[in-house]
């Protein structure tokens, strides 16, 4: 688990949806929501977003994926963003097949290429939120 200092961007909003996924965070595991019709989906509802079912439940992700698309940002004036730039903004396909918004750290950005094997990784924002980035496998 990767422990930042003095995080200084803004803070995910926990919801009682999103709730076990903050605390699954804390202890160094992703989890990802799934139906039993549908399969897996990304972001977290209260709901299956393709069948309306609310028989979904929080199962753990391997952690691994690819690089599905990236940016590299160069300039961000933003506080807590700017201290960081260069930086990699990147969507990632889980080996479960959601893809998700991350940033790929911990290497150098230039690196980064579409289809990098990819795993998670935790950034210790505060003593309650842990944040899941991935880095290279």
């Amino acid at each position: 688990m990767v422990n930042q200092n003095q995080w200084k961007k803004p803070l995910p909003t926990i919801t009682g949806e999103t709730r076990k996924f903050w605390d699954s965070a804390r202890k160094g595991h992703l989890m990802i929501q799934h139906c039993e019709s549908c399969g897996y989906q990304w972001y977290p509802r209260g709901f299956c977003s393709g069948c309306w079912s609310k028989d979904i439940e929080y199962v753990e992700a391997k952690g691994t994926g690819k690089v599905w698309t990236y940016t590299i940002t160069y300039q961000n004036r933003t506080p807590g963003f700017n201290e960081e730039v260069p930086y990699v903004l990147a969507l990632v396909e889980l080996d479960e097949g959601v893809k998700l918004f991350t940033n790929i750290i911990n290497c150098d950005p230039k690196s980064v290429t579409i289809g990098m094997d990819v795993k998670v990784t935790f950034v210790q924002a505060t003593n309650q939120i842990h944040v899941p980035m991935f880095e290279p496998l």
